[in-house]
């Protein structure tokens, strides 16, 4: 039986804050980071068993999925949209 990954859907405050940050990307990266941040945030949430897509999920996705050459920017676009990412930052 295949799984409908429609029926994921978007929690409305951070998927407001996602579409604001995505905003301001600068436009040569914004289709890809968007790409891949889709994507992955969506496999997040159903790999913690949830219905739909939360900040957690979003902030994981751009930790793993946009390269570290853009961390300062990531940051800076979190704090401009309200993302509290300091609980998911990777590691050292």
């Amino acid at each position: 039986m295949m799984t409908d990954i429609q029926t994921i859907t978007w929690e409305t405050r951070a998927q407001e804050k996602y579409v604001e940050m995505i905003a301001k990307i600068p436009l040569f990266h914004r289709d890809i980071a968007k790409q891949v941040v889709d994507k992955q945030a969506v496999i997040n949430a159903q790999e913690r068993g949830s219905p739909q897509v939360e900040e957690q999920d979003i902030i994981r996705a751009f930790f793993s999925e946009v390269p570290m050459t853009f961390y300062s920017l990531m940051i800076r676009l979190f704090e401009s949209v309200g993302f509290d990412y300091k609980p998911y930052e990777p590691q050292a």
